[in-house]
């Protein structure tokens, strides 16, 4: 599992769920742009990873469980490994 991997898996829950991941962001009670991509590296170059906090603000927010998530998740982390 990678920092992209991650991050493509909220790319794609939001893409699932038909919104953005601003406004997925917003549904959780988060600032609308805690997953914008700008965020996703800070301004030293070093990875953000997004907190376990958020993440579950918003798949609470959904009613959706982790394994939802995950499931994003290992798709994403499975393809990579093909593509290698």
């Amino acid at each position: 599992m990678t920092h992209d991997d991650i991050w493509r898996a909220i790319d794609s829950m939001a893409n699932e769920n038909k919104m953005s991941c601003s406004r997925m962001a917003c549904v959780g009670g988060l600032n609308a742009t805690t997953f914008n991509k700008s965020k996703r590296v800070n301004e030293y170059g070093k990875e953000r990873w997004v907190s376990m906090q958020s993440l579950v603000k918003v798949l609470n927010a959904m009613n959706l469980p982790m394994m939802y998530f995950a499931a994003f998740v290992d798709a994403h982390a499975a393809n990579r490994e093909k593509s290698k």
